[in-house]
């Protein structure tokens, strides 16, 4: 906690000693990396009061992102306290961490509708950063309007609302491994306030990069001989990767009776081959999974609605996700794609099984202002799951029983008051509370796995929190936040993947306090600006849902369990300079630990737990970033710009199990490892637009999960048109 002070004090030192320069309207622009602070906007808009509000929140601008082949999720890297952690190349997982929390405590959001559930095939990784006008990180304490239980943060990526009468945008890249992107979107607004949007977008990526691992040798004898001393660089043959995804908006704005009616319907599809399970060492050659998600969505918002100040929005959207896992080979594969016949089926787990996931969310809120100084907000959530699975082998060998059904249905309630009183301070005070219902497979086995029967389970529980802004001196703000948070377990927790992780139903939620404190400046001065801020957070968090490795068979299987306590204690730093148009530099540095705060070693045992405020395995908790931005504006023409941006990603070493026991020459971990990305775009008129960039530029061995190795040294060039009135 002295680390926390320190750094506050030298804040506030730098802002008093910034006061004898005069204040003017930030115009920092944070391009490649993340919006500070939005300047192209007025008091009325969520991007502004996103800035104001006393929630650890920020903004990261897309627009200077749309030339690039970046993904929504490329997009969080360089915000401070985010953390990627990938499985591999294009279509692999993408798991994201905020503030040190894992990807189970961050929810994400499309315009305000939860996207929890409703498959792979449309992860943030898999859209175009184009397809966003801005993205909202709420850190640690969420707002009500969200009606959701994430302890960790959320992500909302609002999408573009163009103001033309008619536009087309069109883009394509080509680069290593084969990959291809396609993106297309077109739309207009017609008399009378109705308008329509159509989007498609395409990647496709055959993943053979190469990595470095030991390799099984087939002998002729029939034998195995395996050296594990003795690496290799071999490249990968079986990661062939295709999703395409469509999305039509159709409806009216700008009416009497309605701000905003639309009806959005997205469908998607994917593909994979499986090159290797949770070790690289472990290689398939024939395992896929395949599926579909089919979402339509209604969307209603109106300001002042029946009387002046009321403004309500309600939405309702049904999801359907179709998915396979396909593993009926006989054969075992190892790196040199060479295979031989091992008698049995399934290369992993003998499976040909079919999962159906029907999701309905609705969601409605009223948000009501008076006096200027006085906001009340009301919202409501309401998700309901229900998965179907089937096997389409004659005798299935699956651990799960496929006859139980997996539902849940959750109701969250929020109700919060905001009071500004003055430009200088204002402070939010809110309540939530959970309601979650479980029908599904609970094991009456010890080891949590088989032996299911039906149970039908439920759980409530009552949050609340603040949250305080103050303006103590110009160009300075603090910002202080505090929530008794809960989180209900995930789908994956309570029903597995159908694939690896088995899952358990009768899991309680989770519950947390969570407090956030952070201390900003930000001044410009003539062509000059600059943007400092510190930010320190705090986790306690109670009935910990750990995952736990089960063995069924000589197979083994995720499966999870409530126990224990873990502390989460860090703090983020933020920097960034701007000169006018020409030069934006700046980056951000995380170090944030979750540690193990359980005394006894199991929930039923009384024997004290050798890892007691030890940091937890297998997170990362160290890591920064930097970029460099330069522009020339007027190259050629007045309205052309070419633009040079250079990123650096920084990983700090983390081990995958307890770093207090055993040797610490024998330990595994993730190495430490530093990525350069470099990229160089030319714009005419805003019309014509070309880019090509190179990650990793130095052909770095890079790892966010063991032994999973990230793609080398790649080249992507794009080209974009934008036709638009």
């Amino acid at each position: 906690m002295k680390l926390y002070f320190l750094l506050l004090a030298c804040g506030f030192a730098m802002s008093l000693q910034a006061q004898h320069v005069h204040h003017g309207r930030t115009k920092i622009d944070t391009t490649a990396a993340y919006r500070l602070s939005e300047v192209r906007v007025t008091g009325k808009t969520g991007v502004a009061h996103i800035r104001k509000s006393g929630y650890n929140a920020m903004t990261i601008d897309t627009k200077s992102m749309q030339n690039t082949t970046k993904t929504l999720a490329d997009a969080l890297r360089a915000a401070p306290g985010i953390k990627l952690r990938e499985t591999g190349g294009v279509g692999g997982q993408t798991n994201i961490m905020l503030d040190g929390m894992d990807a189970k405590y961050v929810k994400v959001f499309i315009d305000g509708v939860p996207q929890e559930g409703i498959g792979s095939a449309y992860r943030l990784s898999n859209i175009p950063v184009g397809m966003a006008d801005h993205i909202e990180v709420y850190k640690g304490v969420v707002p009500v309007e969200f009606g959701t239980d994430a302890m960790g943060g959320v992500i909302n990526i609002v999408t573009r609302r163009r103001p033309f009468q008619w536009y087309a945008d069109a883009s394509y890249s080509y680069g290593s491994f084969n990959t291809h992107r396609t993106t297309v979107r077109f739309g207009q607004n017609l008399k009378h306030g109705w308008m329509y949007d159509v989007s498609f977008n395409q990647n496709y990526s055959d993943n053979d990069y190469k990595v470095k691992t030991f390799v099984t040798q087939f002998l002729d004898n029939g034998f195995e001989q395996t050296d594990r001393n003795k690496i290799e660089t071999v490249r990968r043959f079986h990661g062939r990767y295709h999703n395409e995804t469509a999305t039509a908006v159709v409806g009216v704005k700008g009416r009497r009776w309605a701000d905003r009616l639309l009806l959005n319907m997205t469908y998607s599809h994917e593909y994979q081959q499986i090159q290797n399970g949770v070790r690289q060492e472990i290689v398939y050659g024939q395992k896929h999974r395949k599926g579909y998600v089919l979402m339509p969505r209604l969307t209603y918002a109106k300001h002042h609605f029946l009387t002046d100040g009321l403004q309500v929005s309600a939405d309702v959207a049904y999801s359907r996700n179709v998915s396979y896992n396909v593993d009926t080979t006989a054969y075992k594969y190892n790196w040199y794609g060479q295979r031989i016949c091992t008698g049995s089926m399934g290369e992993q787990s003998y499976q040909n099984t079919e999962s159906v996931t029907a999701i309905w969310t609705a969601r409605l809120a009223a948000k009501y202002q008076w006096a200027r100084q006085h906001l009340l907000t009301a919202n409501y959530s309401f998700n309901n799951f229900d998965r179907k699975n089937r096997s389409y082998l004659q005798s299935s060998s699956r651990i799960t029983d496929f006859s139980i059904p997996k539902k849940t249905t959750k109701h969250i309630a929020g109700l919060s008051y905001h009071f500004t009183p003055s430009r200088l301070w204002n402070i939010v005070a809110f309540g939530k509370y959970y309601r979650e219902n479980v029908e599904g497979p609970v094991s009456q086995n010890a080891d949590g796995i088989g032996g299911y029967v039906n149970r039908r389970m439920s759980s409530d529980a009552l949050g609340y929190g603040t949250a305080l802004s103050v303006f103590p001196l110009r160009g300075v703000q603090t910002k202080f936040s505090y929530e008794k948070a809960y989180r209900l377990p995930t789908i994956t927790e309570l029903f597995g993947d159908d694939d690896m992780e088995s899952g358990r139903a009768n899991l309680k939620p989770e519950m947390s306090h969570n407090f956030n404190i952070n201390l900003s400046y930000d001044h410009s001065f003539g062509p000059h600006a600059l943007y400092a801020e510190v930010g320190g957070v705090l986790r306690n968090t109670r009935d910990f849902i750990r995952r736990t490795i089960q063995s069924v068979s000589g197979t083994y299987y995720g499966a999870y369990e409530n126990h224990g306590k873990v502390r989460t204690m860090g703090y983020t730093l933020s920097l960034r300079y701007r000169l006018g148009q020409w030069l934006s530099v700046g980056g951000t540095f995380n170090d944030i630990a979750a540690k193990d705060r359980e005394r006894s070693l199991s929930a039923n045992s009384g024997q004290r737990s050798l890892h007691y405020n030890v940091r937890m395995p297998n997170m990362p908790y160290r890591y920064g970033t930097a970029d460099v931005v330069l522009r020339w504006v007027g190259l050629g023409a007045p309205a052309n710009t070419l633009t040079f941006t250079y990123n650096l990603n920084y990983q700090h070493e983390f081990p995958l199990y307890w770093e207090n026991i055993g040797s610490a020459d024998s330990k595994k971990r993730v190495p430490t490892q530093t990525a350069h990305d470099i990229a160089l775009a030319y714009s005419i008129r805003g019309r014509y637009n070309f880019s090509i960039e190179c990650n990793n530029l130095t052909n770095e061995d890079l790892y966010d999960n063991y032994s999973l190795q990230k793609p080398g040294r790649a080249i992507y060039a794009k080209a974009r048109v934008f036709f638009g009135k």
